[in-house]
């Protein structure tokens, strides 16, 4: 099943492609976050188990575990929009994208390398931290048949690594 939200008020023109430090990091893989806001602006948040980065940034695919994320969906339905947050642990270089066009589907079999070199992307980067393996797998466990994919094409960017230029939006490559 497909279901395709769009927020109210008129649309952004799609993004250019990333800057390639940021694309870079995106399609590596990367601490995501995503959130959302019911229409009292009530927010949630949850932290999503894989990613996928096509046509140089302009379309994310982010995989959540459905149970867990049952407040966050219900806002992505109500409001139509949607924040993920791409943080990359060791350095902190992250980025921040929001969204008026999101779209949930049903995880297919070409989805699961990805969520595998997320969880390996993610195992490298935190093990730098002192994390072990077990921690990074019990951080993105999940039923395999209990994924749902959000799909969005970001209307805004900003980089928010901390320093004097967060909040900036990104510029293209």
């Amino acid at each position: 099943m497909i279901r395709a939200f769009r927020a109210a008020g008129p649309m952004n023109p799609p993004l250019p492609p990333l800057k390639p430090e940021f694309l870079a990091m995106l399609v590596k893989g990367v601490s995501l976050m995503l959130s959302s806001c019911d229409l009292d602006l009530t927010p949630s948040v949850m932290r999503a188990v894989g990613s996928r980065i096509d046509d140089g940034g302009r379309r994310i695919t982010a995989y959540l575990g459905r149970a867990q994320s049952r407040q966050l969906l219900a806002n992505i339905a109500a409001s139509g929009r949607l924040a993920a947050v791409f943080s990359q642990p060791s350095t902190h270089l992250t980025v921040q994208f929001k969204s008026r066009r999101v779209r949930l589907r049903e995880p297919q079999a070409d989805d699961q390398p990805y969520l595998e070199r997320y969880r390996q992307s993610l195992e490298q980067e935190l093990s730098v931290l002192g994390f072990a393996p077990l921690y990074v797998q019990a951080l993105l466990a999940h039923a395999p048949d209990d994924l749902v994919a959000v799909e969005f094409e970001p209307d805004e960017a900003y980089d928010q690594t901390p320093g004097s230029r967060a909040g900036s939006p990104l510029m293209a490559a």
